[in-house]
């Protein structure tokens, strides 16, 4: 059951929003490691309002420019006033490397063509402005806690990678701040997570978070609880998947107590997020919320549910009655992250 959010004073932020969109019509962007999701939006009594919104494939192109100009191409868009992109990558002013990609996002080129600001922010950083606005239906709460409002927030976020972000509290108003936490070193808990990290090391050398809780860490689990030492598929349920589709049928196999293997694996992936949502929480002392955002939650909500996350999350003795009050909610809104960087051009 979904619960009301928790009250953390972020509602100041809403009405600047509104007054600098009167009139204008912004583009944002939503870049991933597998999909990017752009989109036009308009004014809004408390928050952009989306009117145009198409899906695309990553890897079908070359670099943002050409994601982009396909986009406007379609749409016939024209008289953009502001245009931000969140990217999942590393941003240094205009130009990002996408961490699974294998090109870069430069916006100047985008800049060049629109005649307009544009900004490029990490893609969990865009995610981080939308959490502010989220309406209660567009939450799962996983734990109530009692936010305290002057405290900070924090974001965590499987998908393709594992996003990490901080929301700073800055006199009533969260300032987000982007981190690279995702591909900090893996700290196993459990005698089964130190096999893991050993079979992981085995592999790639280093072990950083990643590699465990991402959908590409699920393929990790799935061949380790299997006994494999690749990742092609190893039992009935999912013998027939291709790699893009396999973590979402592992998934579905171990939620539907299918395999004992990729039970096991979604087990250790529920474990090993929570454990990190908890560290995450811990290193910014976010006792205003955690939240989970990513492709892969919602599709797991029930294991999440479960119970397993939670105990993993506060777990974190002598911390653990800290930790005991930090709400914590699972974003279902899969636009969130596009949403938020239609916030962040909205400042521009």
């Amino acid at each position: 059951m979904n619960l009301p959010a928790p009250d953390v004073k972020w509602r100041p932020a809403r009405e600047p929003i509104a007054r600098m969109m009167v009139g204008g019509m912004i583009l944002a962007g939503d870049i991933g490691g597998t999909k990017s999701l752009l989109g036009l939006f308009g004014p809004g009594t408390d928050r952009p309002q989306s009117s145009v919104l198409r899906e695309y494939a990553t890897a079908d192109f070359d670099g943002l420019v050409q994601l982009v100009g396909t986009f406007l191409d379609e749409t016939g868009t024209r008289g953009i006033d502001a245009a931000c992109f969140g990217v999942a990558g590393q941003v240094r002013g205009l130009v990002a490397r996408l961490t699974n990609v294998p090109w870069v996002a430069d916006a100047a080129p985008v800049l060049d063509r629109l005649g307009c600001p544009v900004a490029l922010v990490n893609d969990l950083a865009a995610l981080a402005y939308a959490v502010p606005l989220l309406d209660p239906d567009e939450l799962a709460v996983l734990q109530d806690g009692a936010a305290e409002p002057d405290g900070n927030a924090a974001l965590i976020a499987a998908g393709t990678g594992l996003g990490e972000a901080l929301l700073h509290n800055v006199e009533g108003r969260f300032v987000p701040c982007a981190s690279e936490g995702g591909h900090a070193d893996f700290a196993p808990r459990t005698p089964r997570e130190i096999e893991l990290a050993a079979h992981l090391r085995r592999a790639y050398g280093r072990v950083d978070t990643e590699r465990v809780i991402s959908g590409r860490g699920l393929l990790n689990l799935y061949g380790f609880t299997h006994g494999r030492p690749d990742r092609r598929p190893a039992c009935p349920g999912v013998r027939h998947a291709d790699e893009d589709s396999l973590p979402a049928t592992i998934t579905r196999a171990g939620l539907d107590r299918r395999c004992p293997g990729c039970m096991e694996a979604l087990e250790l992936f529920v474990g090993a997020y929570g454990s990190e949502a908890g560290n995450l929480a811990l290193r910014g002392t976010a006792t205003a919320g955690v939240y989970i955002g990513g492709g892969i939650a919602p599709q797991i909500l029930p294991a999440l549910e479960s119970g397993l996350f939670m105990e993993a999350f506060r777990d974190k003795d002598p911390m653990t009655d800290m930790l005991r009050a930090v709400p914590v909610l699972v974003i279902l809104n899969r636009s969130a992250g596009l949403l938020g960087a239609a916030v962040r051009a909205a400042e521009l």
